[in-house]
């Protein structure tokens, strides 16, 4: 749905639902960049892509330093001539309850979820503003709107893109700059795949019935896969979602988490 020769940016686009974004706007015929802190070992980013046949360039982004950011963003602009799409899909998540809460773990959720991405936003923002066009995705969460125990840090982040999102709609639509924001219950990822294992292993449950928990957790009983989120997102940066900013699209399978 995307016009051909758009050029997107993709953070976090080596794993999930960054990956999937990725893979479907190159299908459509973007030019993407994907950034990701994995992104300057050139091996693996090429083993990555080729497994999951990828046509994007990538390259070392950290969200949590400006320089990092700035410095790629005037890279993309330099080869392709300015920045159209951009999908915030860098995160990190690490479970710690209020109580002797540590330190690290809420500056590294802030610094990566939420203030990472107010910092490629203001980065890109004149370039779209110049070409009077541009799309910008956000990948929030359920848990934007939900509280979970031991998940201060993570729901605080992640509620903090609906509040940045709201201004950057604002600001953005005198200039055809939409926001938006994707908030995804569980979506069969790597990191979920990760909690599944480590679940198998502390219950002695098989996989398959720690998998179907985790699908229960909604009333189709189904996971979200990551190719579903990439297709929403597809929608939401063509020329059909002019006028859809400022959302939040909660894909939630009937849920509230």
């Amino acid at each position: 749905m995307t016009k051909v020769n758009r050029t997107a940016i993709v953070t976090g686009g080596l794993s999930g639902m960054g990956l999937a974004i990725a893979r479907r706007l190159a299908r459509d015929g973007a030019q993407v960049t994907i950034g990701a802190r994995r992104g300057g070992d050139a091996e693996l980013a090429r083993d990555i892509l080729g497994q999951q046949g990828v046509d994007a360039r990538v390259a070392a982004l950290d969200v949590r330093s400006s320089e990092s950011v700035d410095g790629f963003v005037a890279d993309v602009v330099s080869r392709y001539g300015g920045v159209d799409i951009l999908i915030n899909a860098a995160g990190v998540y690490a479970e710690a309850a209020v109580i002797d809460h540590p330190d690290a773990i809420w500056d590294d959720h802030i610094d990566t979820n939420l203030s990472g991405t107010f910092r490629m936003i203001r980065s890109v923002m004149p370039h779209m503003k110049a070409a009077g066009w541009g799309r910008i995705v956000n990948l929030a969460s359920v848990a934007a709107h939900q509280g979970m125990v031991n998940n201060a840090a993570y729901c605080a982040s992640k509620a903090g893109l609906l509040g940045l999102g709201r201004c950057v709609s604002l600001e953005g639509a005198p200039h055809g700059i939409t926001c938006v924001s994707i908030s995804p219950t569980w979506v069969e990822t790597e990191m979920l795949k990760q909690f599944i294992d480590a679940d198998v292993e502390a219950t002695g449950k098989s996989r398959e019935a720690v998998r179907a928990e985790y699908a229960a957790s909604n009333p189709q009983h189904k996971l979200v896969q990551p190719d579903e989120i990439a297709d929403l997102a597809a929608f939401l940066v063509s020329d059909a979602a002019r006028a859809i900013t400022m959302e939040d699209v909660q894909v939630n399978a009937g849920s509230l988490w």
